[in-house]
Order: structure tokens, then sequence, then C-alpha cells
């Protein structure tokens, strides 16, 4: 007889779960509370996939052993808690994947940074040769790769979601970026809890494992000093003076155990120290994994870096046009803000998440002559921001947005999409916004 599974949610990792469950032989129903695409429907149809569309039905999910449900439902959801009452065992896709390879795994994960890092430590590993997947926050699922592919190596972006119901998810190499104040409507408003998630990538990692951390970020060392890890740790930052990775003179100076390698970064194409963070990470992994010194630094220079962060539009009338759409939270608007030099015209806005501005403020009042909120509710951006830049203009439609900026932008200006907020009230995601964005400008 086959085992029940379930999968909520039937976006990227729940197809990918629904193919792989299917492959290993369940009896697989997936449940999606929007409306499946008819597209959808003839893919599952066609993999006899069972499947309801519109609702959760709980009677359809009696008797199963396991549910892989997706990273946007909340652990508090109703429905959980009636699945687990009856005996079901939840876990994320991450989890029920990894269990299916025997892949050597590279978990990465932070507030901010982690595609950047993920996709570089792709890079370099794909550049030395070796058979590698890009997953988990990016690209196609964990799931889906594991069912269709044979890599020897995963890179893996990994959000808190993601990390929320794992039990023995266990990669070789993992990676925390940084920590700052995000998505605490998802944690109950509490920055420990938040904490608390994204510390769970090391939970099963033991002492023939590496731990990769962000020794400048003040709270993330903190949470570290209350907290056993039996993963071999390994710091980098800029104040790294013994075992770890640090930075000087165009070069990172890679000390591990006996061994001390310096790769020249003089070429590498991103700007920013949380940029450089971000590369000493990936050719920490690199090194790690016997990956040659010429191969890193050419990975590092010829990287043209993650889509919607920091991207460059178009120059118009010497006006530059920024999309970075990606900072959905105030720390990545903090780097965005502090990497410009110009004179700068801001559009931000969406779906706060309990943001404090407070640490913009002294930027935006050096560097800001023009403030575009784009959200449908910006009373508290309004009541942070007014009366700080010169101009500071409400709207809820990009093209109008754009339209404004580029009225009030003068040669030598900057105009940058760095919301700081979600972006479900007037866009699908943050790509959708950033792609309005960059559609937007090239129309003017």
């Amino acid at each position: 007889m086959q085992k029940r599974l379930v999968v909520l949610g039937a976006g990227e990792s729940g197809i990918g779960a629904a193919i792989l469950a299917k492959k290993q032989g369940f009896d697989v129903f997936l449940s999606e509370k929007k409306s499946i695409s008819e597209e959808l429907q003839v893919f599952l149809n066609k993999e006899s996939i069972e499947w309801e569309s519109g609702k959760h039905t709980l009677e359809s999910m009696k008797g199963a052993r396991l549910v892989v449900k997706s990273p946007g439902i909340p652990d508090s959801n109703y429905l959980l808690n009636e699945l687990q009452e009856q005996g079901s065992f939840i876990l994320s896709e991450i989890e029920f994947a990894s269990n299916y390879t025997n892949a050597t795994l590279i978990g990465i994960t932070g507030t901010n940074g982690k595609t950047t890092t993920t996709m570089l430590t792709y890079e370099i590993l794909k550049n030395a040769g070796l058979n590698v997947g890009l997953a988990g926050n990016i690209g196609a699922s964990f799931a889906r790769q594991v069912a269709q592919e044979e890599f020897d190596y995963y890179v893996l972006e990994i959000s808190s979601f993601q990390l929320d119901n794992i039990q023995n998810f266990a990669p070789h190499i993992t990676v925390i970026t940084n920590i700052t104040p995000d998505h605490l409507d998802r944690y109950n408003y509490s920055i420990e809890n938040y904490i608390k998630a994204k510390l769970k990538i090391t939970k099963n990692q033991t002492q023939k494992d590496f731990f990769l951390f962000n020794a400048d970020d003040p709270i993330l060392i903190e949470a570290l000093s209350n907290q056993h890890n039996n993963a071999m740790k390994i710091p980098y930052g800029f104040q790294i003076k013994s075992q770890g990775t640090t930075y000087e003179n165009d070069h990172f100076i890679i000390k591990h155990q006996n061994k001390n390698t310096m790769i020249n970064t003089s070429q590498f194409a991103l700007a920013g120290r949380h940029n450089l963070l971000n590369a000493m990470a990936a050719a920490t992994i690199g090194s790690l994994l016997n990956i040659s010194n010429e191969t890193i630094r050419e990975s590092l220079t010829h990287f043209k870096g993650a889509p919607h962060r920091m991207e460059k539009v178009l120059t118009i009338q010497r006006v530059s046009y920024i999309n970075d759409s990606k900072a959905t939270n105030v720390n990545a608007t903090y780097f965005a803000l502090e990497s410009i030099d110009t004179p700068l015209v801001w559009i931000v806005g969406g779906v706060d998440k309990g943001n404090d501005y407070d640490s913009l403020l002294p930027l935006i009042r050096t560097k800001a002559k023009a403030i575009i909120c784009l959200g449908i509710d910006n009373n508290i951006l309004k009541n942070t921001f007014e009366g700080i830049s010169d101009i500071f203009i409400e709207t809820q439609s990009m093209s109008e947005a754009v339209k404004i900026a580029h009225k009030i932008a003068e040669p030598k200006d900057t105009v940058l999409l760095s919301p700081s907020c979600a972006s479900f009230d007037l866009f699908e995601n943050y790509s959708d916004r950033g792609n309005q964005f960059k559609n937007a400008v090239r129309n003017l």
C-alpha cells in the first residue's frame, strides 16, 4: 500500500515536492488555496497527482503521514494544527528533498546577501568543473532538481521560512551572511524568534562540517555566543586577525588550519563593503573545496550580480536608473543608499513588515533630494520621512512613480528603486516590481 503524502501549496516548491514524492512511490495529494492554472492542471493530471484548487479540504488529507508545506504558509495556520492532531508530520520541501540525495549540500541563509553569496558560490563551483545545482529560494526547487537531475553538489539559498520546518537537514557547509530585523510579522514581531529560525541551519551539522559566519555582524555574533555548534566555525569579515577570512589591500586572505590563501580581488565586479563580505564567504567555500585561487578570482571578476539587486537599468539624460527591487527590508536599502554618492531620487514603499526606518534617516538627509512613496498604505513612511527631503510624493503606480522621478531628476542624479518593503500590495513579487520598473524606465 502506498504511503499518503500531502503537499500544501502549488508554487515552485510544492510542485517540486509533488514530483519527487510521486517518483519515490508516495500517494500524493496536492492542495492549493488559490486557483490552479489550466496548464498546471494538465501537468498534474498527466503525472497522476491528485489535486484540489481554491480550497484546503481536511477530509481529503486524512491518513497522510507526511505533509510538505509551502514556505509561505505560517506555522500558526489552523490547517497545520488540525493535521498534526490527526498524526501528520509537517516538514519543509528542503527537508523532504534532502532525504533523497547523497550530494554535498551547501546551505546559505541570512537577512541580506544570501542571493548574491549563493550565486557567487555556484559560479565558483561551476567554473571549477564541478557537477553542481543551484536551488532553494532561487531557480527550480531543490525537490524538483533531486527528482530530475543527478548533481554532486547543491548550492542552496535558504530563507527563514524554509528553515522553520526542518528536522534532520544538515548541509556540509553552511553560511549565515547577517541577521537584521525582517519578516517580524511572521515571527510574532520578535527578533529572537527570527534569529532562532536562522540558526536552525546549523543545528544538525557535525564536527566534519563547516559553518561560515559574518564576524562583522553584531546581532549574529551575540546570537552565536549563546549557541553551541558542532561544526567547525570559520568567521569572515574586515576585522579577522587569526583563523578565518579577511580583506587587505585588494586581497582576500583565507587562514584555515595550517593553510594561508591569498586571492586577488582588484577586478571584483560588484561595489560596496557588503558585496566584499558576500564574496569572502563564497571564496572561502571555494577554498574549503580545494578550488584553485585562479578559478575563484576569475569567477569574482566576471560575476554580474543578482537580478533586481542594484541592477543598473539605463542612463537617460545623464541620470542613472537603478533597480534594487530585491531590497525588501531596511538593512538592504541601507547598503544601497550607502553605495550611492550622487544626489538621489528614492522610490520606496510596499507592504511594511514591522520596519524601523530610523537607521536610514542620516543617509536620506544627506543624499535624497526627493522621496517617492509607492504603496497602498504609505502612512509609516510618511510619518518617518515627510519633510526630510525637499520633495515627498505618494503614488500607487510604478509608471507614475518613474515618470515623476524623471521630471525631478537632473543630470548626474540617481533614481533608485529600493523599496525596503514587500511587494504584495501592488505586485506579484519583487521580480514583478523590478521588471515593471525597468519597463517604465525604458518607456520614458
